[in-house]
């Protein structure tokens, strides 16, 4: 499925009322979003943002350990997780400040039927949705739905406060949080922008989001897309190297960034020609 960009206003904007005035939430509160690269990511992350949140980007492979440091580290008091990392998320709530779970399945935000085909193949077929209980979670759905009958929320946010908690690889110790600016993330795109200047037509070309948008580089790439109005498509999972060669036949991008074992993989596929 295809947003149009009035569809990720109004969602995110319903998501901002939910996050203000649903739960109750401070700006400046932090919120972790643990998802893949799918259509509530945009969705999320411009719903914390415009409500003057503070979002945390979280990897969606972590085990227990991993995610509980994050947590508590970055103070979260909301997290938003994909069903598929439920379990992890479950058993990482223990000794954290996240007061309130939102979950969404892969489907929630595809056309029916597909959205009940994808979550049903998912679970009973595929099996890569784990059993969970968390107390208290709200569905993404509804969240969405109690958010669109609240208030707006008019962001107050100035450019130096922080936008986002973006946490290092941990290669070398422990995973850190560093706290990016909305200035920063508009320098960001800004340096995009002195690399390739204006050159791609938001009314003709289209770009693949290939790496995890927990990485800043994907969400550098997001950000100039929305900046310049282009039509990004979010790849879910690039390792499935024949998926990531059907889209580019599907799609033929005109622009895509990844990272060497990535272009390793595409060049030693037949069908990448």
């Amino acid at each position: 499925r295809t947003l149009n960009y009035a569809e990720i206003e109004q969602k995110s904007a319903d998501l901002a009322a939910y996050l203000r005035h649903g739960l109750g939430l401070n700006p400046g509160d932090r919120v972790a979003i643990m998802l893949p690269n799918l259509l509530q990511y945009p969705i999320a992350v411009l719903g914390v943002q415009r409500a003057d949140l503070v979002a945390v980007l979280v990897n969606p492979l972590y085990t227990p350990r991993e995610l509980r440091h994050q947590l508590a580290d970055s103070g979260a008091v909301v997290l938003i997780v994909l069903d598929n990392f439920g379990q992890v998320a479950a058993e990482s709530l223990d000794g954290t400040a996240v007061k309130q779970v939102i979950t969404t399945r892969v489907g929630d935000l595809l056309p029916w039927p597909k959205s009940v085909l994808v979550d049903l193949s998912l679970k009973y077929v595929k099996k890569v949705i784990p059993p969970f209980s968390i107390a208290g979670a709200v569905r993404w759905t509804s969240a969405l739905a109690q958010g669109s009958r609240l208030p707006r929320v008019q962001a107050h946010a100035k450019a130096g406060d922080v936008a986002q908690l973006q946490y290092t690889g941990g290669t070398t110790g422990i995973s850190k949080g560093a706290a990016l600016s909305h200035t920063a993330l508009m320098a960001n795109v800004a340096a995009c922008e002195q690399w390739m200047g204006r050159a791609l037509d938001p009314d003709k070309e289209i770009g693949l989001v290939c790496l995890p948008i927990y990485h800043i580089a994907a969400y550098t790439n997001m950000l100039y897309a929305w900046t310049h109005g282009l039509h990004a498509v979010l790849i879910t999972n690039p390792r499935d190297i024949p998926g990531l060669v059907a889209a580019f036949i599907q799609y033929r991008p005109s622009i895509f960034a990844g990272v060497n074992t990535l272009y390793d993989a595409l060049l030693n596929s037949a069908d990448f020609v």
